[in-house]
């Protein structure tokens, strides 16, 4: 649950925080409140990052170029031993489709 809302909340920070940089620089160019900002700008995309490289479930392609392999061979084994080879790739897309969704 809380994995969808730090996309959120970081997106707010970049918006609130390029607001208060120009309201900042407007006001009177104060150095600490620009670099507060710009720190809070800086947290929140570390943040993004870090939460976007550790909850990522898309796999390596190596793993998937092997999983297609096997699967493959699986299809060629069913065909060899009497199944219909457009029924069982049909099957495959109908399952790939299910998983998917």
């Amino acid at each position: 649950m809380a994995v969808r809302w730090i996309p959120r909340v970081c997106a707010a920070v970049f918006v609130l925080g390029v607001a208060g940089l120009i309201v900042s620089s407007i006001a009177g160019n104060n150095e600490a409140v620009v670099l507060t900002i710009g720190a809070c700008i800086s947290v929140a995309a570390i943040v993004l990052i870090a939460v976007s490289a550790t909850t990522s479930h898309r796999r390596i392609d190596a793993f998937a170029e092997a999983e297609a392999e096997r699967l493959e061979g699986d299809i060629s084994a069913l065909v060899a031993n009497g199944a219909d080879e457009q029924q069982v790739r049909r099957l495959v897309r109908d399952a790939m489709r299910i998983g998917n969704a």
